[in-house]
């Protein structure tokens, strides 16, 4: 897979109603084609019907980050069908939990979703932005990645773990052209407030959008 990627398409795993959509519109209005990716086929089609309405190119695939392997399997045909410039993971499994309370293999698939799922991405769609010396991989952090959240366990585990994975990627990849950072989100993304998901969206634009010698690792937004 190193096929030389399209530096004006883009790719948006975790593609929902909210971030991911808004995302999706902030690059497609800078003329990119979009590769919508999420675990729900009829959300997937609302989603891509606005944008292609609003006069964007618009593809659609169906992955599941809980699934590792079929995950993996989905983001390699995605890759082998359209590189793409810019990937953007926005996944993350947000459920009130304790470490004390939660078996094993709850962790291991929270874990699969919340970082393995960037981990697989990172894989599969940056050698060709290696190859072409330039692309760009932005990730969604949280608070919890911050500060840990005990009533949060899982997402602060997925978090903190994300947070380090982005700051090897980084310092690995920087140097072959591919910039990987990550918009860090503290507290609830919600229309109409300091963390209104169009204004995240900005973020994710600046992040990409940044020279080359001046790269960011890493974002932190924070709700009032």
């Amino acid at each position: 897979m190193t096929t030389e990627p399209d530096p004006r398409r883009v790719v948006v795993i975790g593609a929902g109603p909210g971030l991911g959509a808004a995302v999706a519109r902030r690059f497609a209005r800078e003329g990119f084609s979009v590769v919508l990716v999420a675990r729900r086929a009829e959300a997937l089609e609302e989603l891509a019907a606005q944008l292609r309405s609003a006069g964007a190119e618009v593809e659609v695939a169906v992955a599941d980050a809980a699934d590792a392997d079929g995950f993996r399997a989905a983001l390699e045909a995605v890759a082998r069908r359209t590189p793409a410039g810019v990937v953007v993971y926005n996944v993350g499994l947000v459920a009130a939990d304790q470490l004390l309370a939660s078996s094993p293999r709850y962790l291991l698939d929270a874990l699969a979703v919340d970082v393995v799922g960037a981990v697989s991405a990172a894989q599969v769609f940056t050698p060709a932005m290696r190859g072409a010396g330039a692309g760009t991989l932005l990730v969604t952090g949280g608070g919890p990645g911050l500060v840990p959240d005990p009533e949060h366990a899982s997402l602060t585990l997925g978090k903190s773990a994300l947070r380090s994975a982005v700051t090897v990627l980084h310092d690995q990849l920087a140097p072959e052209g591919v910039h990987v950072a990550s918009v860090t989100v503290v507290g609830v993304i919600a229309p109409g407030t300091d963390l209104d998901p169009d204004l995240l969206a900005e973020r994710y634009w600046a992040l990409h959008t940044e020279p080359a010698g001046a790269w960011s690792t890493d974002v932190v937004v924070r709700g009032s």
